[in-house]
């Protein structure tokens, strides 16, 4: 069998926001799509950072110390995803081995990896669609005997 790659399991549908566009209206996408990563780009289609669900979670007050849920609406829409997002992303092509994507999200601690062909964005892969290539690659029998790492 041939090594997976990266195209085998990213997704090319995008959820994008612009860097000017509300913490409050990417909180909604994130909602609606039932998704954790917002690609940012501008009006040409260039990516500009990610923002992330827990991104925004920690932008916000706590209701310890924003009781009044307004306030907290208010400070959603007066925020923008540029004072939010990650401007240095880590990113990856279509071609690349899935092994190497793997390896970039535990080295750098992260769920997301935009997927950049010539320097367009054409997709993303997610901790969730790595889980799917595990799974398959059980299905398959391919996983040997397991070895047992840790990582510090």
């Amino acid at each position: 069998m041939s090594t997976p790659r990266v195209q085998d399991y990213m997704s090319s549908v995008l959820h994008t926001v612009r860097p000017e566009d509300s913490i409050g209206s990417a909180f909604k996408k994130l909602a609606m799509n039932r998704i954790r990563h917002l690609l940012v780009v501008d009006d040409s289609g260039h990516l500009h950072g990610i923002i992330t669900d827990r991104d925004i979670r920690l932008a916000l007050p706590s209701l310890a110390f924003c009781p009044d849920l307004g306030e907290l609406y208010l400070r959603l829409e007066d925020l923008k995803v540029h004072q939010v997002m990650t401007r240095d992303v880590c990113t990856t092509t279509p071609e690349s081995p899935l092994a190497e994507a793997v390896d970039l999200c535990l080295r750098h601690r992260i769920g997301a990896l935009p997927v950049l062909r010539d320097g367009t964005l054409v997709g993303i892969i997610t901790e969730t669609d790595l889980l799917r290539a595990f799974r398959d690659c059980l299905a398959a029998g391919q996983t040997g005997q397991p070895t047992v790492k840790r990582e510090a």
